[in-house]
């Protein structure tokens, strides 16, 4: 099978399944091409209200094929940053799942996300320095700001790879899950992002990457949502909340 990012739409939930199965899911530089516009389509349909990031088989994501660096590390480290600038300006929920080795490339999708479940024997690592390659700048603060600098710099300076108790330690990764219950947790929890408000989560993930010039959007916004008086009456009338706020095309 070629090399590729599948996804697939259901209540409310976009899956995007890393597969390149025969390199432990390394990305091509045409799957890192493809993910920007793979995830504009999917902010834009209304229909997604969460996104799944993981990888197929048992491993998530080994990091770029080796090969293109080969021919051109610049060009492929640029394709990887793009993607993940992409990813983390994915406007709503994105979530990764992460099964096996998730490194270099593959843990820059990762922290990317806004959370990172793990099953328990994940393992995570960030290579740059055994191929003498300069992680970029701002793929190393994003990881700064997951777990710190004196982690940030083991990760970086050594390339070790760690497991999954110690990712959670650090702050890397949200949950650890037991063998076998990755699966069931992050669709049950992913159905949870999506029955929330979107308008909620949208302001939060701005608020929290740093923004400070919206709050009077948000405001009105909210003021013309519905998704308050939706949210006030469900707890009223003891029901579930139907809200239907979505960002405004463009």
């Amino acid at each position: 099978m070629e090399p590729q990012l599948r996804h697939t739409v259901t209540d409310g939930v976009a899956t995007v399944v890393i597969d390149h199965q025969a390199k432990r899911n390394a990305m091509t530089a045409d799957m890192w091409r493809q993910v920007p516009p793979l995830l504009a389509g999917l902010a834009a349909d209304p229909a997604v209200r969460t996104l799944v990031l993981t990888g197929a088989g048992e491993t998530f994501c080994a990091g770029a094929d080796i090969s293109a660096l080969r021919e051109s590390a610049g060009e492929a480290q640029d394709l990887a940053v793009r993607a993940e600038d992409a990813l983390a300006a994915f406007p709503k929920p994105a979530l990764a799942a992460v099964r096996g080795y998730c490194v270099g490339g593959g843990c820059q999708l990762a922290a990317a996300c806004d959370l990172r479940f793990a099953d328990e024997g994940a393992s995570f690592g960030i290579t740059p320095a055994k191929l003498g390659i300069v992680y970029p700048a701002s793929s190393t603060r994003r990881l700064v700001s997951l777990v710190g600098p004196a982690t940030a710099k083991y990760l970086l300076f050594s390339g070790e790879l760690i497991d999954a108790e110690r990712a959670s330690r650090t702050g890397l990764v949200d949950e650890v899950l037991p063998a076998g219950q990755l699966g069931k947790r992050v669709a049950e929890f992913a159905r949870v992002l999506a029955a929330r408000s979107g308008l909620t989560q949208a302001a939060a993930k701005e608020f929290a990457a740093g923004r400070t010039d919206r709050d009077a959007y948000w405001r009105e916004q909210a003021r013309g949502s519905g998704d308050t008086a939706e949210g006030v009456a469900a707890f009223l009338e003891r029901r579930q909340p139907h809200f239907t706020w979505s960002a405004p095309a463009g």
